[in-house]
């Protein structure tokens, strides 16, 4: 028979940032590997995105907000599942686009009605009971890290990195990736920050080739040979393993870290990450600060605490690399496999 087709709908742009289209793609390449063909639609950003880290024949089609259920509801009639991820949209939108097909959900907040086969979230402190009276009563759930769905290429290199963290006695190599779309040039004001107590330590900085901090970015780079500039990287894993303390944004990144054990100070962005955020740092996995506004001194200080401590760091690293494994994408595209398709395991599931 012919492999089933599954319609991504995500968010994405200059407000939003790119981690929904990330972490969606992760799940579709995992999809991919059996057998599924896939393909995205969301805001106009998604085509940029879809050329940059893929191609952009996985681009079925962009809408404005305005226009983007009845636009997706017209391109779903070709797919056999959907998978929406995508925070604006609640369960009369996931109805109306997947008109009885089955749904994934991708959720982090648990503040609206969704209408989904399977829901996954993969916050730390996430207990299915903040669902109740949300979600249909047939919904199946993927709760906590171990489901996040990331690239298999971070789980590849977790016994090396694992290895690397044990052997390591000074901070050399830091990491700042706060997002492909630098929401507010947060990536700059971040680099400017860490200059002064930076010493001989090198800086790994990873933007989006639209970001607005990258020509300052260029700029600092031109003059300052610690600092090395990533431009829409498509090695973060290898990035994420070789350094040795992290700058990040404090979303979906953060299980990419804590799959190679790399401590790191978390900058919230947004206020749909500061409970996630908040969860690692109680599990002494990450330290968060809230980056609006940015306090330099703050950072600095966090930066101090971490990369002159080496205890601290070790701590920090044996805790991270508890959270999860990386394997989330897998363990996801399994069981959604097994809800749409007899040759998966189940029947059918359909949602109401």
């Amino acid at each position: 028979m012919a492999g089933e087709r599954i319609l991504f709908v995500v968010n994405a742009g200059p407000s939003v940032g790119g981690g929904h289209f990330m972490r969606s793609l992760n799940l579709a390449r995992a999809l991919e590997a059996r057998g599924v063909g896939f393909a995205f639609a969301g805001p106009p950003a998604v085509t940029t995105l879809s050329e940059t880290f893929a191609s952009r024949a996985i681009c079925a089609g962009t809408f404005e907000a305005d226009d983007l259920i009845a636009g997706a509801a017209a391109l779903a009639t070709d797919y056999d599942a959907l998978v929406f991820d995508h925070y604006d949209l609640d369960a009369e939108d996931h109805r109306q686009i997947a008109a009885g097909r089955p749904a994934l959900v991708v959720d982090d907040l648990a503040d609206r009605p969704l209408a989904a086969d399977l829901l996954l979230d993969a916050g730390v402190a996430r207990q299915a009971s903040d669902y109740d009276g949300l979600l249909p009563p047939h919904t199946e759930l993927l709760l906590g890290p171990d489901n996040a769905a990331l690239s298999p290429a971070f789980a590849a290199l977790r016994d090396k990195a694992l290895v690397r963290r044990a052997a390591t006695t000074r901070i050399e190599r830091v990491l700042v990736s706060l997002g492909l779309t630098d929401v507010g040039g947060i990536t700059a004001a971040t680099v400017r920050a860490l200059l002064p107590v930076l010493g001989e330590r090198r800086l790994e900085v990873v933007v989006g080739g639209q970001a607005p901090s990258l020509s300052a970015l260029r700029e600092i780079a031109a003059v300052d040979p610690r600092l090395t500039l990533h431009v829409d990287s498509r090695d973060m894993p290898a990035l994420t393993a070789r350094a040795d303390l992290a700058i990040g944004a404090a979303g979906s990144s953060s299980w990419e870290r804590c799959v190679l054990a790399l401590p790191a100070i978390s900058l919230v962005l947004a206020d749909n990450q500061r409970e996630a955020a908040q969860a690692l740092s109680a599990l002494g996995a990450h330290r968060s600060l809230n980056a609006e506004p940015l306090a330099p001194e703050d950072l600095r200080h966090a930066f101090a605490t971490l990369a002159d401590a080496p205890g601290a760091w070790r701590t920090m690293s044996l805790a991270a690399a508890k959270v999860c494994d990386g394997q989330g994408a897998q363990r996801t595209a399994d069981r959604f496999l097994a809800l749409i398709s007899p040759r998966f395991g189940n029947n059918r599931a359909t949602t109401t």
